[in-house]
């Protein structure tokens, strides 16, 4: 590295010096903390940002501010890679490295082995795209990623604005893909898609109202601007921010999954309406309604992430099958995690779809997805999206000309070409996926309690157990089955038998000193009994600390 470049560096890291006694780590996330701690940190993750796109030959690459479901005092940083999708694992390790780095030299000495190691060739200049979501806290943050950024000479910060998290991800995509990639082509896009997949409703019907939970958040501002533009879709959006909510405090996708409880705002005066949540930077989705047998209008029936995918795997093979022998041909297939409930894997399979498990964490499953033609994957949590491949897309404009006009076929291919259109396939969407799901309600001609009726969830308990080492746990890639400590699965299997419909793993924590473990069983009691006794065994073979 040039001199000139080593004392830019130096120069802007006496900017923001490291807290003490903090060590944070890159995960799925990026870094996450109390936003009063994080000016060093997204401060270099501005200069990894910017060697990113140097080492990609000057692509465009993501930075963006957002703790997503995080309380409010918090915020975080992570990196879109140039495909719209998370930063190569590969790069992680040097994330942290850079981040807990204690003082300038250290730093540069870092980042001067990486370069070398590299062979990133830093003459060029990069190109860094920053956006944030609303905290207030994320203006001065981006401030630092600015200043991180253009510390590597010639390189270039852009400051793209508030935008939710996957609004960012699809703008990078395109960007590297040769499109147009402004916010209001975002828009442009979603408003074209809908608009072409509503006009191929073969019998439309009146839509009902949906009430949207913003989480007091970017999404359902943005929401606002959407719905500007859509005749077909009523929408009514509540805590939006501007009434004084507080960001994820009793509101958003993560509390209604987690909690099976309305968000503020919500109550009796909703019995029976369908309704949704988005999380705090918009990249999970959930839906739910509250049923008239809930006294206090509180209780939730919840369809999450699994429900989610069964809608949209049900309308693409109902696509794919009017297509007829060309269309079974695509391989189309559902990735999962281990988390997925039992139900939902049976109901999909049952269609006569292949089922994948991955590991947690959404890249695992984004990868995993990728092998297929059509690959659909979401979390329960509500995060999740389709990908086409593009040998498969290409396959379909094709047929698109071969059809005639207005047959069922050439609508089948048209549907499934403004599918792949309006589903982020950078990344898990909600605004994205919330219009499919809503066309999709409209196409079937169904309510939100009929979507629920596809299957009935599996009881369910998840137990923490605290250990003195969770690494001696060690489990398949999938996490479906421990393969240490030795004997610890056959023991768990011993208990499974004794229950109907039982299933049960164990994993260890990313985080913290416990094992996570999951149970179902056909009613909640079993279930419950179930994790109980799983989690008698991780003590008895690993010890409780």
């Amino acid at each position: 590295m040039e001199e000139t470049q080593i004392a830019s560096i130096l120069k802007t890291s006496e900017l923001y010096p490291i807290p003490q006694s903090i060590k944070l780590s890159y995960g799925t996330a990026g870094f996450r903390a109390d936003a009063s701690l994080l000016e060093s940190t997204v401060y270099r993750v501005g200069i990894l940002s910017s060697l990113r796109s140097l080492k990609l030959n000057s692509s465009t690459v993501g930075l963006m501010i957002t703790a997503s479901h995080n309380k409010v005092s918090d915020n975080g940083v992570k990196v879109s890679d140039p495909s719209g999708g998370m930063l190569s694992q590969e790069w992680e390790p040097f994330a942290d490295q850079i981040a807990n780095a204690s003082s300038p030299k250290e730093l540069v000495s870092l980042i001067k082995d990486f370069v070398e190691k590299k062979e990133i060739a830093i003459e060029k200049g990069g190109e860094v795209w920053l956006g944030r979501d609303t905290r207030l806290s994320g203006e001065s943050l981006l401030r630092a990623a600015e200043i991180g950024v253009r510390s590597v000479l010639g390189s270039v910060a852009v400051d793209v604005g508030v935008l939710t998290t996957p609004q960012l991800h699809w703008m990078v995509r395109a960007k590297n893909k040769g499109l147009n990639a402004t916010e209001s082509d975002y828009f442009e896009n979603l408003i074209t898609s809908f608009k072409c997949l509503i006009g191929l409703i073969p019998v439309k019907l009146e839509s009902s109202k949906l009430v949207l939970d913003g989480a007091n958040g970017v999404g359902g501002l943005k929401m606002e601007v959407l719905i500007r533009s859509l005749s077909d879709i009523d929408v009514e959006i509540r805590n939006t921010g501007r009434d004084g909510g507080v960001l994820n405090e009793g509101v958003g996708a993560d509390f209604v999954q987690k909690e099976k409880v309305v968000p503020l705002g919500f109550g009796l005066k909703d019995v029976g309406m369908r309704c949704a949540s988005f999380d705090g930077d918009a990249d999970r989705l959930v839906y739910f309604y509250i049923p008239s047998e809930s006294c206090g209008g509180d209780k939730v029936e919840l369809l999450d992430g699994d429900k989610i995918l069964s809608l949209f795997a049900l309308f693409i093979k109902e696509q794919l099958n009017i297509i007829g022998d060309e269309g079974k041909k695509c391989r189309l297939g559902v990735v999962q995690t281990a988390y997925a409930n039992g139900a939902s894997t049976d109901y999909v399979k049952e269609m006569g779809l292949e089922v994948v498990f991955a590991k947690t964490g959404v890249k695992h499953l984004h990868e995993k997805a990728e092998e297929f033609d059509v690959g659909i994957y979401f979390e329960a949590n509500g995060h999740g999206t389709i990908l086409f491949s593009e040998c498969f897309l290409s396959w379909l404009v094709g047929k698109q000309k071969d059809y005639s006009e207005g047959s069922d076929k050439h609508n089948a291919v048209s549907r499934l070409v403004a599918v792949s259109n309006l589903i982020n396939q950078a990344v898990g969407d909600a605004l994205s996926g919330l219009l499919l799901v809503e066309v999709i309600l409209q196409h079937m001609g169904w309510s939100v309690q009929k979507w629920n009726e596809l299957y009935k969830d599996l009881p369910s308990k998840q137990v923490k157990v605290e250990v003195p080492d969770r690494t001696a746990v060690v489990t398949t890639s999938e996490e479906t089955e421990a393969l240490k400590p030795l004997g610890i699965q056959d023991a768990i299997n011993g208990e499974i038998k004794k229950y109907q419909r039982g299933r049960a793993f164990i994993r260890p924590s990313g985080t913290e000193d416990v094992v996570r473990v999951y149970a179902e069983a056909s009613t909640q009691e079993a279930a419950d009994s179930l994790a109980s006794s799983v989690a008698q065994l991780v003590k008895s073979f690993l010890g409780s600390s």
